[in-house]
């Protein structure tokens, strides 16, 4: 044992156990945990020591809990959000939805369009506003399995989108990208920024986490062929329910 892990609280080593077996398929999804009585013989530990580690995977969002059942190894296939062919004219241009080069689940989305707002100083800087920092705004919930999964909110120019379906709740196939393609400002260059952050008490209850689960913040700014920018989109993930994949040639 070395002197890093033996600092650990004895609840985080039986955690991290009992993660690197679900990880390594040892229990799979829908799978039963050990209870708190048989990993406290196991370990050597008391009982509540045992549910403080079944309790800090359940924070995690590894595991769910049934009254007087015991814990079981959550079933929810996470999403690979492909980040480059997501983001692809061809995939978009033909239609299809962003989110539909992530995962073939069903997708369901709360829409609420913003309208015209005062964006934030940072992407009015972006997107080259000025004045009152005038920008349309919509927000949007995804949820997959009945599980919220990503906030978004994204910027645009207001006198760029208004009147078009771009301010309608619905903007048709291939969404926002390939609306703006139809007025001749097609984005043709991304730039995304990712960070991970514990989440505001706003994500917390729209994502529905707990305040112990990271979120993943990504920033992505569209550009078009003249290299302005046309969209700032600002988005929050559940770490948990993401893999961030990116495939490219050397």
């Amino acid at each position: 044992m070395t002197g890093e892990t033996s600092k650990q609280p004895k609840y985080r080593r039986i955690a991290d156990d009992l993660r690197a077996k679900i990880d390594a398929g040892e229990f799979g999804p829908g799978d039963r945990l050990p209870g708190e009585n048989p990993l406290a013989a196991e370990y050597g530990v008391a009982g509540m020591t045992a549910r403080q580690a079944l309790n800090a995977l359940k924070k995690e969002g590894l595991v769910d809990s049934r009254k007087g059942a015991g814990f079981y190894v959550r079933s929810f296939r996470p999403i690979r959000r492909r980040s480059i062919a997501r983001l692809s004219r061809d995939h978009w241009g033909s239609g299809a939805s962003i989110f539909s080069a992530d995962d073939s689940r069903e997708l369901e989305v709360d829409v609420t369009l913003l309208g015209r707002l005062t964006a934030p100083p940072t992407v009015a800087f972006v997107l080259g506003l000025e004045g009152e920092n005038t920008a349309f705004g919509r927000s949007r919930r995804f949820l997959v399995e009945d599980r919220p999964v990503l906030l978004s909110t994204s910027y645009m120019p207001y006198d760029l989108v208004a009147g078009t379906r771009i301010a309608e709740e619905d903007t048709g196939p291939g969404g926002t990208y390939a609306r703006l393609a139809e007025l001749g400002r097609a984005p043709v260059h991304f730039r995304e920024e990712i960070r991970v952050r514990a989440p505001s008490a706003e994500d917390a209850i729209s994502l529905n986490l707990s305040l112990d689960t990271p979120v993943i913040n990504v920033v992505r700014t569209a550009y078009d062929e003249a290299k302005r920018a046309i969209e700032v989109n600002q988005m929050t993930l559940d770490s948990l329910a993401y893999v961030l994949e990116y495939e490219f040639d050397a």
